[in-house]
């Protein structure tokens, strides 16, 4: 079974400023791109983004709900078992039953010559 962590961080809020990108579609796309190429050589692997809902302090005593956007990643974390328990845990399990068959038939008398212990001297050839 695999086992994984999460790591849920902010999503930008603008793009970044780089040669050959003109519009905010542009530069939102290549901040978004840069992120998750920084997360992913880190061994996250994207999940999905959500808006998350956020109570948040208004003046002395009041609130006010506002969405945060997030971008959720997983990465698998190594089992906790040692690697000998794990192969015990598969030496353990019983392997499927083999298929029981019926008695043996009699084998058929035939001219067939009886066989003996080996002969010294003669080498199959």
């Amino acid at each position: 079974m695999q086992r994984f962590e999460y790591k849920v961080i902010p999503a930008p809020k603008r793009g970044e400023k780089a040669r050959g990108l003109k519009t905010t579609e542009d530069r939102f796309a290549y901040a978004l791109t840069q992120l998750m190429n920084q997360l992913g050589a880190e061994g996250w692997d994207y999940v999905r983004a959500d808006a998350l809902p956020c109570e948040e302090r208004v003046g002395l005593t009041g609130t006010r709900t506002t969405f945060q956007n997030v971008l959720v990643f997983r990465r698998i974390i190594e089992s906790a078992r040692p690697e000998g328990q794990a192969a015990r845990l598969l030496l353990q399990d019983p392997a499927p039953a083999a298929p029981r068959l019926g008695p043996a038939e009699a084998p058929a008398p035939g001219n067939a010559p009886a066989l003996g212990p080996a002969k010294p001297g003669l080498a199959a050839e």
